[in-house]
Order: structure tokens, then sequence, then C-alpha cells
């Protein structure tokens, strides 16, 4: 039997970083995303609609631990856009910035744009057509 959630959507999205000061550095001020607060080994900012939880290395994390998309949990993480030029001008201003990242591409899957990049973790991030 279902159980029939109902929910409104997503609230936030916790992501575990090696190094807390340089993931909120890339978050807030490279890609300029709202901060919200931090709080011990936290720090919360606004993407769109959506919260982000950045938290700190733990001492049970693995030495050296990489995001892989390639293991079980989050494979990437897309950010709607509605538009095209706004898409363009992103994937202009990773570049500008050093930011490793796709470039414009086509999802021939769902026949959608989208620019793909990654963190300072190499977590997966996309900029996808809505």
């Amino acid at each position: 039997m279902a159980i029939n959630m109902n929910t409104s959507g997503v609230h936030h999205v916790s992501l575990r970083v090696s190094d807390l000061e340089r993931s909120k550095k890339f978050y807030v001020e490279t890609l300029g995303f709202q901060h919200l607060m931090d709080a011990d080994n936290i720090c919360l900012f606004l993407a769109g609609g959506t919260a982000f939880g950045l938290r700190g290395p733990t001492a049970e994390m693995p030495r050296g631990d990489k995001f892989s998309p390639h293991r079980v949990g989050v494979d990437h993480i897309a950010l709607a856009c509605s538009d095209r030029s706004e898409l363009n001008r992103v994937a202009d201003a990773l570049s500008a910035a050093g930011i490793e990242n796709t470039g414009a591409k086509h999802d021939e899957t769902l026949d959608k744009d989208y620019v793909a990049f990654k963190d300072p973790d190499r977590i997966a991030w996309e900029f996808y057509m809505a």
C-alpha cells in the first residue's frame, strides 16, 4: 500500500563537504547564492526557493574522500533555468570564473539544454532548462 505523502516539495538539501570555508566561498561568493546563516560546522544558503546546507567534515569522514556520482546517494543536483540567454550567461560566467563545466549542452533524453559544473568537492550540479 502506498504511503501517498502530501508534500509541497523539497524543504532543503544538505551536502557534506571537505572544507566548509572553501565551499561557503564557492556557493556564496562565486556563485552568488544568498547566505542565510552559519552554525556549528554548518552554512546555509538559498538557491532559488530551496535552502541548501553545507556540513563540514567530521572525524568519521574518510581522509581524502571525494564525491562520486557512481556510488549510492546523490548523482547530481539540477537547478531550474527558464531563459536560454541566462543559461548561456551562466555557462560563460562559470568558465570566466575558472569553474569546470560542460558549456551549454543538449540532453537528448529530455530534449532540454543545460550546463553541468562541479563544486570544489566535485559534487555535480546542472543549470537545466525547465
